[in-house]
């Protein structure tokens, strides 16, 4: 579904990624683990086209994607959670979620129905505006407007970044049965070890812009080799 090949990003003169080449095939979660710093949000970014590629491609369904803008990769299937979630803080709920059927035509209300049933914490919330939500509602909000775009491919950013451990939970119920359901393909870049475990069939180890190594679900829940990987103890 997705081949990244020698793909390289900058901010200005500041190289970030170095050559990243990767693939995710239908159905699959793939995890991304590294430290802070070391280019894993860049590499979403680039994915979803808010950052250009200065090098190297990308292909989505055995299409060439790399210049394309990220309107047109999101009516391609491919939705984006960013980090920090970037709601709209002055828009309700069911506003919010308006906004993610915006890539594609067809009414509102047959799109966020099925969604809501699958996000039944967020259906009492519909007319509170997304600033007055818990991190964890807003979280579960940001995946929800996403899957309101239908993607097939959905690149989710530090989803755990601080949520509550029974939301943390909630969203790996949801993903596992989304995925399961609407057969939806996940990148998902993470620094929780037990929520890449929950999700992930394999894992991408990031340094300094590069993948530098793939390991399996079992390696992660190793210490030793963790530690050896990714320099952080589990």
């Amino acid at each position: 579904m997705l081949a990244v090949n020698h793909l390289h990003a900058a901010y200005g003169r500041i190289p970030i990624l170095g050559g990243i080449s990767l693939h995710v095939t239908e159905r699959e979660v793939v995890g991304v683990l590294g430290h802070n710093g070391m280019g894993k949000s860049t590499l979403l970014k680039t994915l979803m086209g808010y950052l250009p590629a200065t090098g190297g491609t990308v292909h989505y369904n055995d299409k060439e994607i790399t210049r394309l803008a990220p309107y047109e990769r999101a009516r391609r299937g491919i939705g984006y959670v960013p980090q920090g979630r970037e709601i709209f803080p002055s828009l309700n709920v069911l506003e919010n979620l308006r906004m993610g059927c915006m890539t594609k035509a067809g009414g509102d209300e047959s799109t966020i129905e099925p969604i809501l049933s699958e996000f039944p914490r967020l259906k009492p919330l519909l007319n509170r505006l997304g600033g007055a939500l818990s991190g964890g509602e807003q979280q579960l909000l940001a995946i929800a407007r996403c899957l309101c775009g239908s993607p097939k491919l959905v690149l989710l950013d530090e989803p755990t970044e601080g949520i509550q451990p029974s939301i943390i939970e909630e969203i790996i119920e949801r993903l596992q049965v989304l995925r399961e359901r609407y057969g939806l393909t996940v990148v998902v870049v993470e620094q929780n070890l037990d929520f890449i475990q929950a999700l992930s069939h394999r894992v991408l180890i990031m340094h300094k812009g590069r993948i530098t190594r793939e390991v399996t679900v079992e390696e992660i829940a190793d210490p030793d080799l963790l530690h050896e990987f990714v320099g952080m103890a589990g």
